[in-house]
């Protein structure tokens, strides 16, 4: 598939409703900050947002209101081993790399020793 921009006029369109996985982006359009956190945070998927701008303090506050795993500011889809991956709602589980994938290949166990006397009169 090649590299694809689609201009879209409403957020019922599917290639904007669907998590498509490839080359492509839904371009959309947006009068106020509310409306651009509302509409994205619509949709029941939330594995990557993307937000392109000069302004990193709005860009700061729009990503920690987006429902999503991941939020790239001014670059997308870059994902180096050591930044954890996934997705929020119907876009996975737990994540993948980082210190927090090691969490889906543990078991925790507590075991607590008491080294001081014990007061044996609590116990028959």
């Amino acid at each position: 598939v090649e590299p694809t921009i689609f201009e879209c006029t409403s957020d019922d369109s599917e290639i904007v409703k669907e998590e498509v996985f490839g080359p492509v982006m839904s371009l959309l359009t947006f009068s106020t900050e509310e409306e651009a956190v509302s509409r994205a945070n619509a949709s029941p998927y939330g594995l990557g947002a993307g937000i392109m701008t000069n302004d990193l303090s709005r860009a700061h506050r729009v990503a920690k209101r987006f429902q999503s795993g991941n939020v790239w500011i001014n670059n997308y889809n870059l994902a180096p081993s050591e930044m954890p991956f996934g997705g929020y709602g119907m876009s996975g589980f737990g994540r993948e790399n980082g210190v927090y994938a090691i969490e889906n290949y543990t078991q925790i166990k507590n075991v607590y020793v008491e080294m001081g006397d014990v007061d044996s009169s609590c116990y028959p």
